[in-house]
C-alpha cells in the first residue's frame, strides 16, 4: 500500500433500585434538579463508571482547540495524476465534498473521465433509509450512472468494472464496526483486487477516533454489519482501515488490492473532528455521532433510539418503559420511513445533551443504558429481538448472554480486554496518524 501525507508514525415512585439506574440516565445538569428524584445530572450518569481498566480512557477533554485539518480528497495534487488518462468510478456519498464542492463535480472539473459513481447505504445523496434497497439510476445534475452498492449487490460486479480503470473511494465514517461504509469498503477493495483494478482512497478523519473499545467481533458472527474481527469502536479512518483489510489479508482468498491512500493533514488521534456533513439521515449532530457506539447496539432491542424523531440517536425508549419521563412519537419521515413504534408515545431517556457533552470527557462505549433498561424491563422475554439481531451488533453472543446472566457493566467490559490488547497490537501497524493518548 502506498500512502501519501503521511506526516507522523504513527420521578418520585420510583424503588431504590429503580432510582439507582436512574441516577445513571438522565441528563440535567442544573443544581435544582439534582434534588429532584426523578431527574439526575449528567455528571452523575456515569457514576462509578471508571474503575474497568483497560482501553476506556479516565475522563479527560479531548481537544485540541481550533486545527487546521485538510483532508484527503482536497490535496487534488497527490492524486490527480493517477485519474488522469483513465476510466474512474467514485464510490461516495453527500459527505465526499471538497470545500463547497462534491468530489464528483471537482474531478470533472479537471477533466478527469468520471465513467460511474457506486452508492453505498443510504445512497449517493444520503437520504434513503438504513437497510433500505436503493435504485440504480443517474444522476440528475452530471448524468453520470449511479450503481447501488447496497441490498443484492453489495459488491461491484465485474461487469460493473469493466469499463474502469481505477476506483476512487471518498465516504465520511464514524468509526463503528456496525456503520456499514467500511463493510463497502472491502467489498470495493476485494472486487478490485478479482478484476485488477486500483484503488484509492481519499481520507477523512474519524469522529470517534480518539479511543478504542467495546466487544471485538468473533468471525463466527461475520454480516454487513460487521466484517472482521475487530472492536465495536476501532479507533482508525479509513485509509488505515483499508490498510489493515489489505495487510491482514481479509480480502476473501487472502488477495491483496492496488491500494493507495492519500492521508488528512493536521489530524491525529486526539483530535474531536466536527463533521462538516451529517454522514447519515440519522446522525445529524455530533451528539447523535458520539451517541451512535452506545445507542446503536439498542436496535436489537424493544427500544426505540429515536429514528422518527427530530432527535435520532440522542434519546433512547419504548412504550411501557417505566424508566425515564421523556416523552416521545416516532414518525414516519425522510431517512425513516417507517421507524420502530411510529405512531405510539415512548418514554425514556433524553441523552442529547449528554451527548453533546460528556462523551467529550470519556473514552468509552456505555452499557449502563442497556444493562440497566433490560433488568427494568416489564417483559425481559422480549426485550431483545427475536432474530437476535443484537448478536450481530455486538459481533457475538457473549454480550446478550451476560446481560442475561445478570452481569454488571464491569464485568463485561473486563471480559473484552484481551481480546482488545491484542487488536490495539494490530492496529498499531496501519496507523497513519499519531495516536490518542492513553
Amino acid at each position: 500500500m502506498e500512502t501519501i501525507g503521511r506526516e507522523k508514525p504513527c420521578e418520585a415512585s420510583f424503588s431504590g433500585r429503580r432510582m439507582r439506574w436512574a441516577m445513571k440516565w438522565a441528563n440535567d445538569t442544573s443544581d435544582g434538579l439534582l434534588r429532584r428524584p426523578t431527574k439526575i445530572a449528567a455528571l452523575l450518569l456515569v457514576s462509578g463508571a471508571f474503575a474497568a481498566g483497560g482501553f476506556a480512557q479516565a475522563p479527560v477533554l479531548v481537544s485540541h482547540g481550533p486545527v487546521d485539518i485538510h483532508v484527503g480528497a482536497e490535496r487534488i495534487a497527490e492524486y490527480l495524476p493517477r485519474l488522469t488518462g483513465r476510466r474512474v468510478a467514485v464510490v461516495t456519498n453527500q459527505t465526499g465534498m471538497v470545500g463547497r464542492t462534491h468530489l464528483v463535480d471537482t474531478l470533472l472539473a479537471q477533466q478527469v473521465n468520471v465513467v460511474n459513481v457506486f452508492a453505498p447505504e443510504h445512497g449517493f445523496r444520503g437520504e434513503a433509509d438504513a437497510g433500505e434497497h436503493v435504485k440504480d439510476g443517474r444522476d440528475a445534475r452530471t448524468k453520470l450512472p449511479l450503481v447501488s452498492l447496497y441490498g443484492a449487490n453489495k459488491k461491484p460486479t465485474p461487469e460493473q468494472l469493466a469499463n474502469v480503470d481505477v476506483l476512487v473511494f471518498d465516504i465520511q465514517d464514524v468509526g463503528v464496526r456496525f456503520y456499514t461504509y467500511i463493510s463497502t469498503l472491502h467489498y470495493i477493495m476485494e472486487a478490485a483486487a478479482e478484476n485488477g483494478k486500483a484503488v484509492v482512497v481519499l481520507d477523512r478523519p474519524n469522529p470517534n477516533g480518539f479511543y478504542v473499545d467495546g466487544p471485538v467481533l468473533d468471525r463466527a458472527h461475520t454480516s454487513f454489519v460487521g466484517m472482521h474481527p475487530v472492536p465495536l469502536v476501532h479507533g482508525m479512518t479509513v485509509g488505515e482501515y483499508a490498510g489493515m483489510i489489505n495487510g491482514e489479508g481479509w480480502l476473501k482468498g487472502g488477495l491483496r488490492c492496488d491500494l493507495f491512500v492519500v492521508s488528512c493533514t493536521g489530524y491525529d488521534h486526539d483530535v474531536m473532528y466536527q463533521l462538516p456533513v451529517r454522514p447519515s439521515p440519522n446522525l445529524p449532530n455530533m451528539s447523535a455521532v458520539y451517541l451512535y457506539p452506545s445507542l446503536g447496539l439498542f436496535e436489537g432491542t424493544v427500544v426505540s433510539v429515536g429514528r422518527g424523531t427530530e432527535q435520532p440517536f440522542q434519546c433512547i425508549g419504548y412504550p411501557g418503559n417505566p424508566v425515564g419521563q421523556f416523552q416521545f412519537i416516532p414518525r414516519s419521515m425522510p431517512g425513516a420511513k417507517d421507524p420502530p413504534h411510529s405512531g405510539k408515545a415512548c418514554t425514556g431517556i433524553d441523552l442529547r445533551a449528554f451527548g453533546s457533552f460528556q462523551s467529550r470527557m470519556e473514552r468509552r462505549v456505555r452499557l449502563h443504558w442497556l444493562i440497566g433498561l433490560y433488568r427494568e424491563a416489564p417483559d425481559k422475554g422480549t426485550f431483545f429481538l427475536a432474530n437476535h439481531f443484537i448478536d450481530k451488533l455486538a459481533g457475538g453472543t457473549d454480550l446478550r448472554e451476560r446481560i442475561l446472566r445478570g452481569e454488571d457493566e464491569d464485568t463485561i467490559r473486563a471480559s473484552w480486554q484481551p481480546a482488545l490488547q491484542a487488536f490495539m497490537k494490530v492496529r498499531s501497524k496501519y496507523l497513519l496518524y499519531d495516536d490518542f493518548q492513553r
